[in-house]
Protein backbone atom coordinates (compact mmCIF):
# COMPACT_ATOMS: atom_id res chain seq x y z
CA UNK A 1 0.00 0.00 0.00
CA UNK A 2 1.04 3.43 -0.54
CA UNK A 3 2.04 6.14 2.08
CA UNK A 4 -0.84 8.79 2.77
CA UNK A 5 -0.62 11.25 -0.54
CA UNK A 6 0.99 14.11 1.03
CA UNK A 7 2.49 16.09 -1.90
CA UNK A 8 0.39 18.58 -2.67
CA UNK A 9 0.75 18.32 -6.19
CA UNK A 10 -0.38 14.85 -5.92
CA UNK A 11 -2.80 15.09 -4.13
CA UNK A 12 -4.46 18.08 -6.01
CA UNK A 13 -4.25 16.58 -9.33
CA UNK A 14 -6.56 13.48 -7.68
CA UNK A 15 -8.84 16.45 -6.68
CA UNK A 16 -8.67 18.04 -9.86
CA UNK A 17 -9.54 15.37 -11.85
CA UNK A 18 -13.33 14.85 -10.34
CA UNK A 19 -14.74 17.93 -11.65
CA UNK A 20 -12.79 17.22 -15.20
CA UNK A 21 -14.68 13.85 -14.75
CA UNK A 22 -17.78 15.54 -13.95
CA UNK A 23 -17.36 17.24 -17.06
CA UNK A 24 -16.81 14.92 -18.93
CA UNK A 25 -19.49 12.51 -18.29
CA UNK A 26 -22.15 15.79 -18.90
CA UNK A 27 -20.96 14.83 -22.37
CA UNK A 28 -21.78 11.78 -22.41
CA UNK A 29 -25.12 12.78 -20.87
CA UNK A 30 -25.85 14.61 -23.55
CA UNK A 31 -24.83 12.23 -26.16
CA UNK A 32 -27.23 9.66 -24.74
CA UNK A 33 -30.17 12.37 -24.58
CA UNK A 34 -29.64 12.87 -28.78
CA UNK A 35 -29.27 9.11 -28.44
CA UNK A 36 -33.05 9.46 -27.11
CA UNK A 37 -32.76 8.49 -23.51
CA UNK A 38 -35.23 10.62 -21.27
CA UNK A 39 -33.73 13.46 -19.18
CA UNK A 40 -34.72 12.06 -15.95
CA UNK A 41 -33.14 8.50 -17.07
CA UNK A 42 -29.83 10.00 -17.98
CA UNK A 43 -29.73 12.34 -14.60
CA UNK A 44 -29.29 9.29 -12.67
CA UNK A 45 -26.68 7.40 -14.47
CA UNK A 46 -24.70 10.50 -14.45
CA UNK A 47 -25.16 10.77 -10.88
CA UNK A 48 -24.13 7.31 -10.28
CA UNK A 49 -21.22 7.63 -12.31
CA UNK A 50 -20.21 10.75 -10.64
CA UNK A 51 -20.94 9.13 -7.03
CA UNK A 52 -18.52 5.95 -7.97
CA UNK A 53 -15.97 8.04 -8.86
CA UNK A 54 -16.12 10.48 -6.09
CA UNK A 55 -16.03 8.02 -3.27
CA UNK A 56 -12.89 6.27 -4.97
CA UNK A 57 -11.17 9.35 -4.95
CA UNK A 58 -11.89 10.30 -1.53
CA UNK A 59 -11.28 6.83 0.08
CA UNK A 60 -7.78 7.09 -1.92
CA UNK A 61 -7.10 10.43 -0.95
CA UNK A 62 -7.97 9.98 3.13
CA UNK A 63 -7.46 13.54 4.73
CA UNK A 64 -10.04 16.04 4.48
CA UNK A 65 -11.41 14.26 1.02
CA UNK A 66 -11.84 11.24 3.28
CA UNK A 67 -14.16 12.60 5.56
CA UNK A 68 -15.83 14.50 3.47
CA UNK A 69 -17.12 11.46 2.08
CA UNK A 70 -17.69 9.75 5.42
CA UNK A 71 -20.16 13.41 6.07
CA UNK A 72 -21.84 12.53 2.65
CA UNK A 73 -22.45 8.64 2.88
CA UNK A 74 -24.72 9.26 5.89
CA UNK A 75 -27.29 11.25 3.09
CA UNK A 76 -26.87 8.03 0.93
CA UNK A 77 -30.54 7.09 1.95
CA UNK A 78 -31.71 10.21 0.56
CA UNK A 79 -30.89 9.38 -2.87
CA UNK A 80 -33.21 7.10 -5.39
CA UNK A 81 -32.82 3.16 -4.69
CA UNK A 82 -31.56 3.04 -8.78
CA UNK A 83 -28.48 5.64 -8.13
CA UNK A 84 -27.93 5.05 -3.96
CA UNK A 85 -28.22 0.86 -4.44
CA UNK A 86 -25.08 0.46 -6.87
CA UNK A 87 -22.44 2.61 -4.47
CA UNK A 88 -23.99 2.08 -1.32
CA UNK A 89 -21.26 -0.78 -0.63
CA UNK A 90 -18.37 1.85 -1.55
CA UNK A 91 -20.00 3.92 1.15
CA UNK A 92 -20.05 1.30 3.57
CA UNK A 93 -16.55 1.08 3.05
CA UNK A 94 -15.68 4.57 3.53
CA UNK A 95 -17.28 4.37 7.02
CA UNK A 96 -15.05 1.44 7.78
CA UNK A 97 -12.10 1.56 6.21
CA UNK A 98 -9.15 3.18 4.21
CA UNK A 99 -6.38 2.09 2.44
CA UNK A 100 -4.00 1.23 5.57
CA UNK A 101 0.08 3.26 5.61
CA UNK A 102 2.56 1.25 5.67
CA UNK A 103 3.85 -0.83 8.97
CA UNK A 104 7.46 1.31 8.57
CA UNK A 105 5.52 4.31 9.24
CA UNK A 106 3.10 3.48 12.00
CA UNK A 107 5.97 2.24 13.98
CA UNK A 108 8.75 5.68 13.06
CA UNK A 109 5.57 7.53 14.63
CA UNK A 110 4.71 5.03 17.56
CA UNK A 111 8.58 5.52 18.06
CA UNK A 112 8.65 9.35 17.66
CA UNK A 113 6.05 9.90 19.99
CA UNK A 114 5.86 6.83 22.66
CA UNK A 115 9.63 6.51 22.75
CA UNK A 116 12.60 3.95 21.25
CA UNK A 117 11.15 1.52 23.59
CA UNK A 118 7.46 1.96 22.85
CA UNK A 119 6.72 -2.06 22.26
CA UNK A 120 7.61 -2.17 25.96
CA UNK A 121 4.16 -0.77 26.58
CA UNK A 122 2.41 -3.33 24.94
CA UNK A 123 2.29 -7.16 25.16
CA UNK A 124 1.19 -7.52 22.27
CA UNK A 125 0.86 -5.45 18.98
CA UNK A 126 -1.16 -5.47 15.57
CA UNK A 127 0.66 -3.83 12.62
CA UNK A 128 -2.70 -5.10 10.31
CA UNK A 129 -4.87 -1.35 11.15
CA UNK A 130 -8.42 -2.61 12.26
CA UNK A 131 -9.74 0.30 11.10
CA UNK A 132 -8.84 3.21 9.34
CA UNK A 133 -10.44 6.80 8.87
CA UNK A 134 -9.62 9.70 7.70
CA UNK A 135 -6.41 11.40 9.80
CA UNK A 136 -5.55 7.80 11.47
CA UNK A 137 -5.76 4.42 11.73
CA UNK A 138 -6.34 2.24 14.82
CA UNK A 139 -4.44 -1.23 15.32
CA UNK A 140 -5.38 -3.40 18.05
CA UNK A 141 -2.99 -4.19 21.28
CA UNK A 142 -2.78 -5.47 24.82
CA UNK A 143 -1.35 -2.35 27.50
CA UNK A 144 1.06 -3.69 29.69
CA UNK A 145 -1.50 -3.98 32.27
CA UNK A 146 -3.55 -7.00 30.35
CA UNK A 147 -5.80 -4.58 29.44
CA UNK A 148 -7.18 -4.88 25.06
CA UNK A 149 -6.25 -1.24 23.88
CA UNK A 150 -7.58 0.33 20.50
CA UNK A 151 -4.08 2.16 19.46
CA UNK A 152 -5.32 5.67 17.42
CA UNK A 153 -1.91 6.09 14.90
CA UNK A 154 -2.40 10.05 13.33
CA UNK A 155 -1.42 10.12 9.47
CA UNK A 156 2.15 11.86 9.02
CA UNK A 157 0.99 15.41 7.61
CA UNK A 158 -2.41 14.76 8.20
CA UNK A 159 -3.03 18.31 8.96
CA UNK A 160 -1.55 19.90 5.89
CA UNK A 161 -3.52 17.31 3.55
CA UNK A 162 -6.73 18.04 5.66
CA UNK A 163 -6.56 21.73 4.57
CA UNK A 164 -5.35 21.23 1.05
CA UNK A 165 -8.03 18.78 0.46
CA UNK A 166 -10.93 21.19 1.69
CA UNK A 167 -9.72 24.30 0.36
CA UNK A 168 -9.60 22.14 -2.99
CA UNK A 169 -12.81 20.79 -2.81
CA UNK A 170 -14.68 23.73 -1.65
CA UNK A 171 -13.88 25.32 -5.28
CA UNK A 172 -15.97 22.80 -7.06
CA UNK A 173 -18.66 22.01 -3.94
CA UNK A 174 -21.38 23.29 -6.34
CA UNK A 175 -20.46 20.30 -8.81
CA UNK A 176 -21.19 17.90 -5.74
CA UNK A 177 -24.61 19.39 -5.00
CA UNK A 178 -26.59 17.23 -7.02
CA UNK A 179 -24.92 14.00 -4.87
CA UNK A 180 -26.95 14.97 -1.78
CA UNK A 181 -30.50 16.94 -3.32
CA UNK A 182 -31.55 19.64 -0.83
CA UNK A 183 -28.32 19.98 0.73
CA UNK A 184 -25.87 22.81 0.64
CA UNK A 185 -21.84 21.29 0.13
CA UNK A 186 -19.84 24.30 0.45
CA UNK A 187 -21.38 25.28 4.18
CA UNK A 188 -20.04 21.50 5.62
CA UNK A 189 -16.46 21.92 3.79
CA UNK A 190 -16.19 25.46 5.40
CA UNK A 191 -17.04 24.21 8.99
CA UNK A 192 -14.80 21.33 8.71
CA UNK A 193 -12.51 22.97 7.74
CA UNK A 194 -13.14 25.23 10.51
CA UNK A 195 -12.63 22.88 13.41
CA UNK A 196 -9.08 21.25 11.40
CA UNK A 197 -6.97 21.81 14.59
CA UNK A 198 -9.47 20.56 17.41
CA UNK A 199 -9.42 17.11 14.66
CA UNK A 200 -6.10 16.94 15.06
CA UNK A 201 -5.84 17.47 18.84
CA UNK A 202 -5.75 14.30 20.35
CA UNK A 203 -5.26 15.83 23.82
CA UNK A 204 -8.67 17.55 23.19
CA UNK A 205 -10.37 14.47 21.73
CA UNK A 206 -8.53 12.13 25.07
CA UNK A 207 -10.30 14.72 27.27
CA UNK A 208 -13.78 14.59 25.58
CA UNK A 209 -13.67 11.16 25.75
CA UNK A 210 -12.55 10.90 29.37
CA UNK A 211 -16.08 12.74 30.40
CA UNK A 212 -18.11 10.64 28.02
CA UNK A 213 -16.37 7.64 29.59
CA UNK A 214 -16.96 8.94 33.57
CA UNK A 215 -20.78 10.04 32.85
CA UNK A 216 -21.52 6.66 31.00
CA UNK A 217 -19.46 4.39 32.97
CA UNK A 218 -22.49 2.82 34.62
CA UNK A 219 -24.91 3.53 32.23
CA UNK A 220 -27.15 0.43 31.02
CA UNK A 221 -27.55 1.43 27.02
CA UNK A 222 -24.56 3.13 26.40
CA UNK A 223 -20.47 1.97 26.59
CA UNK A 224 -17.58 4.29 25.90
CA UNK A 225 -14.18 3.34 26.13
CA UNK A 226 -12.25 5.11 28.26
CA UNK A 227 -8.71 6.64 27.87
CA UNK A 228 -5.69 4.77 28.83
CA UNK A 229 -2.72 6.99 27.30
CA UNK A 230 -2.25 9.90 25.02
CA UNK A 231 0.34 11.63 23.32
CA UNK A 232 0.37 13.58 20.18
CA UNK A 233 -0.68 11.70 17.37
CA UNK A 234 -1.07 8.93 19.40
CA UNK A 235 -4.32 8.09 21.51
CA UNK A 236 -4.54 4.53 23.19
CA UNK A 237 -8.37 3.81 24.37
CA UNK A 238 -9.85 0.57 25.92
CA UNK A 239 -11.22 -1.86 23.36
CA UNK A 240 -14.44 -2.63 22.90
CA UNK A 241 -15.77 -5.79 20.43
CA UNK A 242 -19.45 -5.24 18.77
CA UNK A 243 -21.21 -5.19 15.57
CA UNK A 244 -20.02 -2.26 13.60
CA UNK A 245 -23.36 -0.35 12.63
CA UNK A 246 -22.50 -0.42 9.34
CA UNK A 247 -23.39 -4.24 9.27
CA UNK A 248 -26.23 -3.78 11.04
CA UNK A 249 -27.41 -1.72 8.35
CA UNK A 250 -26.53 -4.47 5.80
CA UNK A 251 -27.74 -7.44 7.41
CA UNK A 252 -29.69 -6.45 10.71
CA UNK A 253 -32.59 -8.46 12.12
CA UNK A 254 -35.49 -5.60 12.60
CA UNK A 255 -35.03 -5.95 16.75
CA UNK A 256 -31.04 -5.23 15.95
CA UNK A 257 -32.06 -2.24 13.78
CA UNK A 258 -34.72 -0.69 16.36
CA UNK A 259 -32.18 -0.84 19.14
CA UNK A 260 -29.81 1.01 17.08
CA UNK A 261 -31.63 3.47 16.32
CA UNK A 262 -33.26 3.98 19.84
CA UNK A 263 -30.06 4.24 21.38
CA UNK A 264 -28.36 6.64 18.24
CA UNK A 265 -30.94 8.88 19.06
CA UNK A 266 -30.74 8.86 22.99
CA UNK A 267 -27.09 8.96 22.90
CA UNK A 268 -27.25 12.30 20.31
CA UNK A 269 -29.77 14.05 22.56
CA UNK A 270 -28.35 12.78 26.00
CA UNK A 271 -25.31 13.49 25.46
CA UNK A 272 -24.90 17.46 25.48
CA UNK A 273 -27.41 17.66 28.63
CA UNK A 274 -24.83 14.91 30.56
CA UNK A 275 -21.68 16.08 29.24
CA UNK A 276 -22.40 19.62 28.07
CA UNK A 277 -20.68 18.01 24.84
CA UNK A 278 -22.56 17.05 21.62
CA UNK A 279 -20.76 13.97 19.33
CA UNK A 280 -20.38 15.54 16.24
CA UNK A 281 -19.11 12.56 13.91
CA UNK A 282 -22.43 10.34 13.98
CA UNK A 283 -21.85 8.36 11.02
CA UNK A 284 -22.08 4.62 11.20
CA UNK A 285 -18.06 3.52 11.44
CA UNK A 286 -18.30 5.36 15.01
CA UNK A 287 -20.41 3.24 16.37
CA UNK A 288 -21.02 -0.65 16.97
CA UNK A 289 -24.02 -3.04 19.06
CA UNK A 290 -22.50 -4.59 21.76
CA UNK A 291 -24.00 -7.54 23.87
CA UNK A 292 -26.08 -6.23 26.61
CA UNK A 293 -26.71 -7.81 30.46
CA UNK A 294 -30.64 -8.58 30.33
CA UNK A 295 -31.98 -5.31 28.37
CA UNK A 296 -30.83 -5.81 25.22
CA UNK A 297 -28.10 -4.77 22.93
CA UNK A 298 -25.79 -1.31 24.34
CA UNK A 299 -24.49 1.16 21.57
CA UNK A 300 -20.86 1.29 21.69
CA UNK A 301 -19.65 5.15 20.60
CA UNK A 302 -15.98 6.00 19.41
CA UNK A 303 -13.94 8.79 17.98
CA UNK A 304 -14.14 11.80 19.92
CA UNK A 305 -12.23 13.91 17.64
CA UNK A 306 -15.25 16.22 16.44
CA UNK A 307 -17.27 17.78 19.60
CA UNK A 308 -19.52 20.57 20.06
CA UNK A 309 -19.05 22.43 23.35
CA UNK A 310 -22.68 23.29 24.73
CA UNK A 311 -21.89 24.35 28.67
CA UNK A 312 -25.89 24.57 29.12
CA UNK A 313 -26.83 21.14 26.70
CA UNK A 314 -28.73 21.71 23.39
CA UNK A 315 -30.17 25.34 23.30
CA UNK A 316 -33.37 25.73 24.52
CA UNK A 317 -34.92 27.52 21.52
CA UNK A 318 -34.62 24.03 19.50
CA UNK A 319 -36.83 22.17 22.03
CA UNK A 320 -39.29 25.29 22.17
CA UNK A 321 -39.48 26.11 18.24
CA UNK A 322 -39.92 22.57 18.29
CA UNK A 323 -42.84 21.83 20.57
CA UNK A 324 -44.37 25.09 19.64
CA UNK A 325 -44.53 24.00 15.44
CA UNK A 326 -46.02 21.08 16.56
CA UNK A 327 -48.61 22.86 18.61
CA UNK A 328 -49.28 24.85 15.43
CA UNK A 329 -48.36 27.84 16.87
CA UNK A 330 -47.02 29.62 13.58
CA UNK A 331 -46.41 33.38 14.95
CA UNK A 332 -44.50 32.03 18.35
CA UNK A 333 -42.08 29.33 15.79
CA UNK A 334 -41.63 32.72 13.67
CA UNK A 335 -40.76 35.30 16.14
CA UNK A 336 -38.02 32.40 17.81
CA UNK A 337 -36.11 31.82 14.24
CA UNK A 338 -36.11 35.64 13.61
CA UNK A 339 -34.54 36.47 17.32
CA UNK A 340 -32.41 33.19 16.52
CA UNK A 341 -31.00 34.81 13.09
CA UNK A 342 -32.71 31.74 11.09
CA UNK A 343 -34.44 34.76 9.71
CA UNK A 344 -32.41 37.59 8.27
CA UNK A 345 -33.93 41.20 9.57
CA UNK A 346 -34.00 42.21 5.74
CA UNK A 347 -36.27 39.25 5.37
CA UNK A 348 -40.25 39.21 5.56
CA UNK A 349 -41.60 35.58 5.20
CA UNK A 350 -45.43 34.35 5.96
CA UNK A 351 -45.41 32.74 9.29
CA UNK A 352 -48.18 30.13 7.82
CA UNK A 353 -45.35 29.11 5.24
CA UNK A 354 -42.07 28.98 7.15
CA UNK A 355 -44.51 26.51 9.37
CA UNK A 356 -45.64 24.41 6.37
CA UNK A 357 -42.05 23.73 5.78
CA UNK A 358 -41.51 22.68 9.23
CA UNK A 359 -43.77 20.63 9.91
CA UNK A 360 -43.05 17.70 6.84
CA UNK A 361 -39.59 17.77 8.38
CA UNK A 362 -40.45 17.22 12.32
CA UNK A 363 -42.72 14.52 11.67
CA UNK A 364 -40.96 11.94 13.71
CA UNK A 365 -41.05 13.84 16.94
CA UNK A 366 -44.64 13.86 16.67
CA UNK A 367 -45.47 10.96 16.90
CA UNK A 368 -45.28 7.73 19.73
CA UNK A 369 -43.04 6.19 17.36
CA UNK A 370 -42.03 6.97 13.61
CA UNK A 371 -40.24 4.57 11.33
CA UNK A 372 -37.87 6.42 9.42
CA UNK A 373 -36.88 5.14 5.94
CA UNK A 374 -35.20 5.64 3.31
CA UNK A 375 -38.77 6.65 1.26
CA UNK A 376 -39.10 9.49 3.85
CA UNK A 377 -36.15 11.01 3.60
CA UNK A 378 -36.11 10.77 -0.24
CA UNK A 379 -39.75 12.43 -0.39
CA UNK A 380 -38.27 15.13 1.82
CA UNK A 381 -35.09 15.96 0.31
CA UNK A 382 -37.35 16.59 -3.10
CA UNK A 383 -39.42 18.47 -2.09
CA UNK A 384 -37.18 20.90 -0.90
CA UNK A 385 -34.64 20.17 -4.25
CA UNK A 386 -37.34 20.68 -6.70
CA UNK A 387 -36.86 24.43 -7.37
CA UNK A 388 -40.67 24.24 -8.64
CA UNK A 389 -41.77 23.80 -4.98
CA UNK A 390 -42.48 26.18 -2.47
CA UNK A 391 -40.46 24.73 -0.04
CA UNK A 392 -37.32 25.50 -2.22
CA UNK A 393 -37.80 28.82 -2.47
CA UNK A 394 -38.23 29.25 1.16
CA UNK A 395 -35.63 27.35 1.96
CA UNK A 396 -33.13 29.59 0.20
CA UNK A 397 -34.68 32.55 2.34
CA UNK A 398 -33.90 30.67 5.94
CA UNK A 399 -30.53 31.82 6.88
CA UNK A 400 -28.26 29.17 9.58
CA UNK A 401 -26.73 30.86 12.40
CA UNK A 402 -23.12 29.89 13.12
CA UNK A 403 -23.85 28.54 16.44
CA UNK A 404 -26.09 25.98 15.10
CA UNK A 405 -23.88 24.71 11.99
CA UNK A 406 -22.97 21.85 13.88
CA UNK A 407 -25.98 20.82 15.77
CA UNK A 408 -27.60 21.06 12.22
CA UNK A 409 -25.26 18.94 10.46
CA UNK A 410 -25.44 16.73 13.75
CA UNK A 411 -29.07 15.97 13.30
CA UNK A 412 -28.88 16.10 9.38
CA UNK A 413 -26.52 12.97 9.63
CA UNK A 414 -27.99 11.51 12.28
CA UNK A 415 -31.76 11.48 10.91
CA UNK A 416 -30.00 9.80 7.87
CA UNK A 417 -28.40 6.98 9.59
CA UNK A 418 -31.86 6.24 11.11
CA UNK A 419 -33.09 5.76 7.94
CA UNK A 420 -30.23 3.69 6.19
CA UNK A 421 -31.35 1.44 9.62
CA UNK A 422 -34.79 1.64 8.76
CA UNK A 423 -35.35 1.65 12.24
CA UNK A 424 -38.59 2.39 14.36
CA UNK A 425 -37.66 5.10 17.02
CA UNK A 426 -39.94 5.97 20.07
CA UNK A 427 -38.25 9.88 19.26
CA UNK A 428 -40.61 11.79 21.38
CA UNK A 429 -39.60 9.98 24.34
CA UNK A 430 -35.65 10.65 23.84
CA UNK A 431 -36.87 14.35 23.28
CA UNK A 432 -38.90 14.98 26.13
CA UNK A 433 -36.30 13.40 28.23
CA UNK A 434 -33.21 15.48 27.05
CA UNK A 435 -34.12 18.61 25.09
CA UNK A 436 -34.51 21.74 27.06
CA UNK A 437 -38.02 23.66 26.21
CA UNK A 438 -39.18 20.81 24.45
CA UNK A 439 -42.08 19.93 27.33
CA UNK A 440 -43.82 23.00 28.01
CA UNK A 441 -43.14 24.60 31.51
CA UNK A 442 -45.13 22.89 34.47
CA UNK A 443 -47.74 25.29 35.53
CA UNK A 444 -47.24 27.81 38.83
CA UNK A 445 -49.71 26.98 41.54
CA UNK A 446 -51.17 30.37 42.97
CA UNK A 447 -51.00 30.11 46.80
CA UNK A 448 -54.22 29.41 48.74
Amino acid sequence: MSDLPRKAVTRTAKLAALPLGFAGRATWGLGKRIGGKSAEIVARELQQRTAEQLFKVLGELKGGAMKLGQALSVFESALPEEVAGPYRAALTKLQEAAPPMPTRTVHAVLEERLGEDWRALFLEFEDKPAAAASIGQVHRAMWHDGREVAVKVQYPGAGEALLSDLAQLSRFARLLGPLVPGMDIKPLITEMRDRVSEELDYGLEARAQREHAAEFADDPDVVVPDVVHQSEQVLVTEWIDGVPLSEVIADGTPEERDRAGQLLARFLFSGPARTGLLHADPHPGNFRLLPGEGGGPRLGVLDFGTVDRLPGGLPETIGTCLRTALEGEAETVYELLCDEGFVKESIELDPDAVLDYLLPIIEPADADEFLFTREWIRTQAARIADPRSPAHQLGKQLNLPPAYLLIHRVTLSTIGVLCQLNATVRLRDELEAWLPGFLPDEPVEEPA
